[in-house]
């Protein structure tokens, strides 16, 4: 299994505590591998994922978009995946 890139990404959750609603922000990392892409809790094989997008968001960084043959998933990043996404392919595609 050999690492080709990654690329942090942010996960935020909602907390409610009696009258008091907070986020908590969550950072974590998406990694491609010659044979899958792995999240936090989602293992997708290569075959599966057909494409990468990105759309930027109010210049705060945007969404990566993981193109799957199960549908797409959303991912909120801070800073321009476009290294992630060209990496992914060159190699694949």
């Amino acid at each position: 299994m050999s690492l080709i890139a990654q690329h942090p990404y942010i996960k935020i959750e909602r907390k409610v505590t009696g009258l008091e609603q907070y986020q908590i922000e969550l950072n974590r990392i998406i990694y491609l591998y010659k044979d899958k892409v792995i999240t936090q809790y989602r293992e997708f094989p290569i075959k599966d994922v057909t494409d990468f997008s990105y759309r930027v968001i109010a210049n705060e960084g945007g969404i990566l978009y993981l193109h799957t043959i199960q549908g797409v998933f959303p991912y909120i990043v801070k800073s321009s995946p476009e290294a992630f996404i060209t990496a992914y392919r060159a190699y694949f595609k």
